[in-house]
């Protein structure tokens, strides 16, 4: 297939395209950065440095929208606010646009949102047809970008909405900030640990996209999760286990919030996610259980 790929450089990004080169399609990837280095990056792909420069003939047989800035960053000023939704929103609102002019259009959009979607739902397993909690910036920002993404069906477009849970994988991911105080012994619960957190091992994350754009009788929102979601608690006490250190340095709700702001929802959030229709279409997980995907990405 000829793939259109926004956010190929980002830490998914380049690996599914690493992944999706070797199945020998050609990959056309989205970036501002030169194209020497987007090639160092993701593999022999052909490089487009904005919307702009699609043109109405430009054909692919399907579109992989990753793109958006750092959720966890700098403090959620207005001004960061923007960012986060244009890099998000206003992007997919002019890729679909794109869509819309193109000649001949493509088969399917597989469009990036996160758990983020459902809001905090304390203990309440939350699967695709769960109605969210309509609070907070984080439901409103996936939110959006799931109606811009959607809006390529009125083009006769199969459109896949992944709702990606926190992602476990080498070099990046969730584990990225958490591995040096771990290490060090100074790693502990968020607030009081009981939040819900769910999961996704890079490796079954790329493999889930694949199956979105593979499958053409899949189309909606997917929970791209483990079918192991854990308490916060239990998530850090696994981590520290395997990496024989202690784990009892708690970052209190209160003193998150004066850290981070309302950037902070991100991390007290429960989000006790499951992923009904991967495992309805019969998707096989290598790694099921937290343990599982921790050891294969301490083991490096």
């Amino acid at each position: 297939m000829q793939i259109f790929i926004t956010g190929g450089t980002g830490f998914i990004g380049h690996h599914l395209c690493q992944s999706l080169l070797t199945q020998n399609h050609s990959l056309t990837v989205l970036s501002r950065q030169a194209d020497s280095r987007v090639r160092a990056i993701c593999g022999e792909v052909a490089v487009v440095h904005a919307i702009d420069d699609l043109t109405p003939d430009h054909r692919f047989d399907a579109i992989v929208n990753l793109a958006g800035a750092p959720i966890i960053g700098p403090r959620w000023t207005e001004r960061r606010k923007q960012i986060l939704w244009d890099s998000r929103v206003t992007l997919t609102e002019r890729l679909v646009d794109w869509i819309g002019r193109a000649e001949v259009k493509p088969g399917v959009l597989v469009s990036g949102s996160a758990v983020g979607y459902y809001g905090d739902q304390g203990d309440r397993i939350l699967d695709e047809e769960t109605p969210p909690v309509a609070e907070g910036f984080g439901h409103r920002l996936c939110a959006a970008w799931e109606q811009a993404a959607t809006k390529a069906e009125d083009h006769g477009v199969r459109v896949c909405r992944l709702r990606t849970a926190p992602v476990i994988g080498k070099n990046g991911g969730i584990l990225s900030r958490m591995l040096l105080p771990f290490k060090l012994g100074l790693g502990g619960p968020i607030g009081d640990g009981r939040q819900w957190m769910s999961w996704s091992h890079l490796d079954d994350h790329v493999r889930m996209t694949e199956r979105l754009l593979q499958d053409g009788g899949l189309s909606g929102p997917f929970n791209a999760a483990a079918p192991e979601s854990v308490t916060n608690a239990e998530f850090t006490a696994t981590l520290a286990r395997l990496l024989h250190r202690p784990a009892f340095m708690p970052m209190p709700a209160m003193a998150l919030k004066l850290v981070m702001g309302e950037m902070a929802e991100i991390l007290l959030a429960s989000q006790r996610v499951v992923p009904k229709r991967f495992q309805e279409a019969g998707f096989q997980f290598r790694y099921s259980t937290l343990e599982e995907a921790l050891e294969d990405v301490l083991a490096a």
